[in-house]
């Protein structure tokens, strides 16, 4: 059975910093594009950042980056989303996913995608 496992959300003050995680079981997250999105109340779910673990090409959206950071660590089947300098409006259900077929390369857009995790909540406060 393939599971993504986010963990790490948390509540944090303007301007600090989170790291999340993706962790994958049943699904070797070798050669192939794990995605983060996220989803304000509201809102549509937004595609934040993907990483393509067969060659490490990453690709964000406009209002992230310079501040988040996604990475892989292929001994834990892992995959990481480094968020500095949050704002309020960082502040939503962050997911992991996962498409069905590896060796493509993909954007953020979330039709491609899979297999999701159940989400991990971050809030931002002023």
């Amino acid at each position: 059975q393939i599971q993504l496992l986010e963990s790490g959300g948390d509540s944090v003050q303007t301007g600090g910093s989170l790291r999340l995680s993706c962790a994958a079981s049943g699904y070797p997250l070798s050669s192939v594009c794990v995605a983060w999105f996220r989803q304000a109340p509201g809102k549509e779910r937004e595609g934040v950042a993907r990483i393509y673990t067969g060659g490490g090409n990453t690709y964000y959206a406009d209002s992230v980056k310079g501040r988040f950071t996604i990475s892989q660590d292929n001994a834990k089947n892992t995959v990481y989303l480094q968020m500095n300098s949050l704002k309020p409006e960082d502040t939503a259900m962050y997911y992991c996913a996962a498409p069905k077929l590896p060796y493509t390369l993909m954007g953020l857009d979330d039709r491609q995608y899979t297999y999701w995790g159940q989400g991990t909540q971050v809030t931002v406060s002023l």
